[in-house]
């Protein structure tokens, strides 16, 4: 835990990796201190076709599952941390947001094979 879910514009790849990305939301979610590194799990899903209203920007977005039980100084800590990551990213007209969602406890079940 936790489970990192990037969302972004395909078209960023001229500009960013997707290894790039992943690293920075990994380092952030590091950088939080709330998880230990083989905890964190990234994803990372590209999109061709999007829209922001009635324009074309380009977006990350991810998407912090983790389990519930953090405080929410906690859970802002978290958000804060993979945003400010994502900013040293050298990209411009772009839209950056991170959430956090909780998972709860007693509805998560887990089997590794």
């Amino acid at each position: 835990m936790p489970h990192c879910l990037i969302e972004y514009a395909k078209t960023l790849t001229t500009e960013v990796s997707p290894e790039q990305l992943i690293e920075s939301v990994y380092l952030g979610t590091l950088n939080s201190g709330l998880f230990s590194g083989d905890d964190i799990k990234t994803r990372i899903i590209p999109f061709d076709h999007f829209t922001s209203g009635t324009i074309k920007q380009n977006f990350i977005h991810v998407t912090l599952k983790i389990l519930n039980g953090r405080s929410i100084e906690q859970q802002k800590g978290l958000s804060q941390a993979v945003l400010d990551e994502l900013n040293r990213l050298p990209l411009t007209d772009i839209s950056l947001t991170v959430e956090v969602v909780e998972i709860q406890k007693a509805c998560y079940s887990k089997t590794v094979k």
